[in-house]
């Protein structure tokens, strides 16, 4: 779906109502003989201006527009012939500080038409009011009204426009006006590289050309200019290309400075060279809360949390406090590993500073922090203790509700957010979606996608690839091919949902045919998709095309992934090679569960039923931890094998030394294997443990 959004705001707004002030004190001093002189400069004038600027000021100056009287301009405030130019330009600066953008512009027309100038720090407030708005139009509107006043060629101002350029996302109007420029000055130059960097491009060559041209024209790089080019590196992962930089930092003696070093760090984490970054803080003398925060930071990115939490520690103890933007990064790693008491006294530092306890960002941080660790009941107390909620509270709330299976809550969440003034934004509807899918809720779902096309969400492919699911789920193939095919920019995550829409529906030609299709794309197989056709391919015996998968396996290196791993040796066992199967599982370098439950389960599925039951001895003494999947394997496989008395002491391996809690499935192969052999009461008995389950 193309969403047109190419449209062009009027650069004069419609007047004020008049301010009775003005209007009493414009007639009491009518017949005065007062006029406002135009103010004029013998420097500037119309006639010496460049080409360039002529046409842009003619375009502006010639376009039809409404005459303003000083009521219109100043309707909070006097009228203009009483005051000064310098009171004037407060009066600018304060709708720019209030973001009230109109209002500032509108008395920037109404000086225009009297020949008022504006000077460059009036100008410079309405650029900030256009970065923290984002509006190019606004942004283009001031930038006109710099011409106008023949400011262009002031280096500050021009630097400021760069920057307003690239923050709105125009980056095109910010090299066209950076091309107009002969400056040698290297702050337009940061401004154009920080641009790029901001805008998420991935390419990190463009700015390695600027900063070519940047040694070409003899600009003299700062501190600045090299943390830009190194942010580009750490966003691209070019480690090699950060690495040249590390390397002419030393040589130019830059290292020492504490930004280039966070940069350093930041960047090492993101290439996932860990003991580089790590490196790289030992030498940096003076810490500050700002390089202990990339630490955490890269630490929790790589998901290191037991680092992490350690670097938090020693941050403490050095005396510095952790600030806002640590606290965001170290709640979701409290929550992913469950420190519900750690989270607790994180808690009772946010609330001790007061500051902290106001920022809605934190309140869903610990939201989310107490759902990971199960315990909803407090997280709900953050959500309704906060004085002010958002749409990102209540995103952090529904998906706690999800993990902890109160799916119905979480999409009731979605009626009373909007009940509360709120509306859903692309995260919450991708967080609902699958919750959707695990209801087999149709008609929310249905509601959601209305909603999602109504509000422009799509074409989005996080959303499109839910929706595909959800409507899999709910059996709706149909409307899962209809959102794949009217995407035209696909990537491999919608094409293996589609080839798991298929799976779902018990559709598995359907599926290999859009994996052949994926093929002949420009999109490769990934892990994911690898290992979703080798299932197909062992549901469907396919032995000669799983060898094939098999091949491209190996010629990209995706043997060493656990779940590919396993299933090939799930597809090995399940089309009867148990020699291949072997084979596989003993050339996979890290062994995990997943791989010996496969290996367990395809000598089972062969008749070698005591192998297998050796092979699972063998797991165990080997230190591997067996799972609620292994030990449904290994039961099925007593029960078969009539081995009663390995089907008792596997069971109570389970429950007694992994405590891991038995479902139905696990209580129904000893009951059954208890039965067969006459041991009613046990039988009985095990059968009573089953029902409390319910």
């Amino acid at each position: 779906m193309e969403i047109s959004s190419s449209f062009t705001l009027s650069l004069h707004l419609q007047p004020f109502p008049p301010n009775p002030l003005a209007v009493a004190f414009a007639a009491a001093n009518s017949n005065s003989g007062h006029r406002l002189s135009r103010i004029k400069t013998s420097t500037q004038t119309l006639t010496d201006t460049p080409p360039l600027r002529n046409k842009v000021v003619a375009k502006f100056q010639n376009r039809k527009r409404p005459v303003f009287a000083e009521r219109d301009a100043f309707p909070e405030s006097l009228p203009l012939h009483t005051k000064n130019p310098h009171a004037i330009y407060k009066d600018i600066q304060r709708f720019a500080r209030q973001n009230k953008l109109k209002e500032a512009l509108t008395i920037m027309d109404y000086l225009d038409q009297r020949g008022i100038p504006a000077n460059a720090t009036t100008f410079s407030s309405l650029i900030t009011a256009c970065v923290r708005a984002k509006s190019l139009a606004n942004a283009k509107q001031v930038h006109a009204h710099i011409r106008i006043n023949g400011l262009e060629n002031n280096e500050f101002l021009r630097t400021r426009l760069v920057h307003m350029y690239t923050a709105c996302g125009s980056l095109e109007d910010a090299q066209k006006l950076f091309d107009e420029s002969s400056s040698r000055s290297v702050y337009p130059w940061n401004a154009l590289l920080r641009g790029t960097v901001m805008a998420g491009r991935q390419d990190y060559r463009s700015i390695l050309s600027t900063y070519a041209e940047m040694r070409r024209l003899g600009v003299e790089l700062n501190v600045y200019s090299f943390a830009n080019i190194i942010k580009s590196f750490a966003g691209a992962s070019a480690l090699t290309q950060g690495l040249r930089a590390h390397a002419l930092l030393i040589k130019n003696g830059l290292v020492g400075s504490s930004i280039l070093g966070t940069t350093l760090i930041d960047m090492y984490f993101k290439c996932g060279k860990i003991k580089l970054a790590r490196q790289m803080f030992d030498e940096i003398t003076e810490r500050d809360i700002v390089v202990w925060g990339s630490m955490i930071a890269g630490f929790a990115h790589n998901r290191l949390q037991r680092e992490a939490l350690e670097y938090t520690r020693r941050m403490i103890d050095d005396g510095i406090r952790p600030n806002s933007v640590i606290l965001t990064s170290i709640l979701p790693v409290i929550g992913d590993v469950g420190a519900r008491r750690l989270g607790q006294e994180v808690h009772a530092f946010v609330i001790k500073t007061k500051n902290y306890s106001k920022l809605i960002y934190i309140q869903s941080a610990l939201i989310d922090m107490y759902c990971k660790c199960g315990d909803i009941g407090l997280g709900r107390a953050v959500f309704y203790g906060s004085m002010e909620r958002n749409a990102i509270c209540w995103t952090a709330l529904m998906s706690g509700y999800a993990l902890n299976g109160r799916l119905e809550q979480a999409v009731r969440s979605v009626i009373w957010m909007q009940q509360e003034g709120f509306r859903p934004d692309v995260v919450t509807v991708a967080t609902i979606l699958p919750v959707c899918a695990k209801l087999r809720a149709l008609k929310p779902g249905k509601e959601i996608h209305a909603y999602a096309l109504k509000n422009y969400f799509l074409p989005n492919v996080s959303i499109v690839s839910s929706l595909m699911v959800m409507y899999s789920k709910c059996g709706v193939l149909d409307y899962s091919l209809k959102l794949f095919n009217a995407m035209e920019q696909r990537n491999v995550i919608l094409w293996t949902t589609m080839i798991d829409s298929y799976i779902e529906n018990q559709c598995l030609y359907e599926a290999i045919d859009i994996f052949r299709v994926m093929q002949l794309s420009k999109h490769r197989p990934d892990t994911v998709a690898m290992s979703r056709i080798l299932f197909v391919c062992s549901e469907l015996k396919l032995l000669k095309m799983g060898k094939e998968i098999h091949g491209q396996v190996l010629k990209r290196n995706f043997e060493s992934v656990h779940f590919v791993s396993s299933k090939l040796v799930k597809l090995y066992g399940k089309c009867g090679a148990v020699k291949m199967a072997k084979m596989v599982f003993e050339a996979v370098p890290v062994k995990g569960a997943m791989t010996w439950t496969a290996i367990i389960e395809a000598y089972g599925n062969n008749g070698e039923l005591e192998e297998a039951i050796h092979l699972f001895d063998q797991m165990r003494s080997s230190g591997f931890t067996p799972n609620h999947f292994t030990f449904k394997v290994v039961l099925s496989v007593c029960n078969e094998g009539g081995f009663v008395d390995d089907a008792l002491r596997i069971f109570k391996l389970m429950t007694v030394t992994y405590k891991i809690k038995a479902s139905e499935e696990h209580y129904s192969f000893v009951i059954a294997i208890l039965t067969r052999f006459g041991r009613i009461e046990e039988a009985k008995r095990y059968e009573q443990m089953s029902s409390s389950l319910s």
